[in-house]
């Protein structure tokens, strides 16, 4: 799976302000961006970004997956050191 359906995926699946993806073979790393994060735990972050891949996960399409959901005022911080390459 290319790194750029996940991103589709994702953007048409959640309200993210942005959403970068990559990763090569089966094992991704995800940057969401969304105010939706604001209220949640880590554990449920990670389960709402699961939740439109779930049937490449249980395909083994996407075997691993780093999530890192930011709310739009974590990222303006946190850009700096997760600027995707």
């Amino acid at each position: 799976m290319d790194p750029k359906e996940i991103e589709a995926k994702l953007l048409a699946a959640l309200p993210l302000e942005a959403c970068y993806v990559k990763g090569e073979g089966s094992h991704f790393q995800v940057i969401a961006v969304s105010d939706m994060f604001e209220d949640m735990s880590r554990v449920k972050k990670q389960q709402t970004i699961y939740a439109p891949l779930m049937e490449e996960i249980a395909a083994n399409t996407i075997h691993a997956l780093s999530i890192k959901a930011f709310t739009p005022q974590q990222w303006q911080k946190e850009k700096i050191f997760n600027q995707p390459s």
